[in-house]
């Protein structure tokens, strides 16, 4: 496999994750073919179908015979939660870590977060 076909197929599941997140596919409504997403970003089919699949493998995404792929009851619910986590430790957790380094005390640190 090719290095970026690598990163492709994560960005085709992130992408598809945001689409849920965002409401624009919803619960138990189909999502595009591997085809369609293979052609959107100039891809392998089968490049673009690693990337469904790590929804369909965490059970975001079901299938029906013949038909598709449909987006999981709760699978909104499943992606935020796990975003918030990667938030969380991405973000909050550094930036704490470097308030206390720079003395930033909680009560000015959330000041700083309110007045935006």
């Amino acid at each position: 496999m090719r290095q970026g076909e690598e990163r492709i197929y994560l960005k085709i599941a992130r992408a598809l994750e945001d689409d849920i997140l965002s409401g624009l596919i919803r619960e138990h409504e189909l999502v595009p073919s591997t085809h369609q997403y293979a052609e959107h970003y100039g891809v392998n089919p089968a490049t673009a179908a690693k990337g469904v699949s790590i929804l369909h493998k965490a059970g975001l995404l079901y299938k029906k015979r013949g038909i598709g792929l449909y987006v999981s009851q709760g699978a909104r619910d499943i992606i935020q939660g796990e975003r918030r986590e990667e938030f969380r430790e991405s973000y909050i957790v550094p930036m704490i870590d470097e308030a206390h380094k720079v003395g930033v005390s909680k009560r000015d640190l959330i000041a700083m977060i309110m007045a935006d």
